[in-house]
């Protein structure tokens, strides 16, 4: 079992992650009859992206030498009603300051969008993954 999640009432969950106990708020967003106090189950899909391709990329990094401490990424969701459904989700990933070569800027974009997230994600829903390299 990978985590456990508990209906706390109101709109709201509360997810245990089992093996560290870590947990995760998740309320419905203001538009969907919630009170939007914390993530919203779409929500925490966008982020699983966002941490999902920092993640692979430092494994990446780590491995070949490439310092990367600092990169951070954000996040812009689109829902669609008629089903209400995510429908785009655009990533701006922001590099640190380092001379990257355009090999290594090269591997790390094509790792980004090949994350594990990014590759469970419905084809229906779109995903624009931009860098800017500072």
């Amino acid at each position: 079992m990978t985590a456990e999640t508990i209906y706390d009432g109101d709109l709201r969950c509360t997810s245990v992650h089992i093996k560290s106990g870590s947990k995760i708020i998740s309320d419905a967003p203001i538009d969907n009859r919630g009170k939007g106090a914390a993530f919203s189950p779409t929500d925490l899909v966008s982020v699983a992206l966002t941490t999902c391709i920092l993640t692979v990329m430092g494994i990446a990094a780590r491995d070949r030498g490439i310092n990367m401490d600092g990169a951070k990424a954000s996040v812009q969701k689109v829902m669609a009603s008629g089903p209400r459904r995510i429908s785009r989700l655009a990533v701006e990933v922001t590099m640190p300051a380092q001379k990257y070569t355009e090999e290594e800027k090269t591997l790390l974009y094509k790792i980004a969008v090949e994350c594990p997230v990014a590759k469970s994600i419905h084809p229906d829903i779109d995903q624009e993954i931009n860098f800017i390299w500072t």
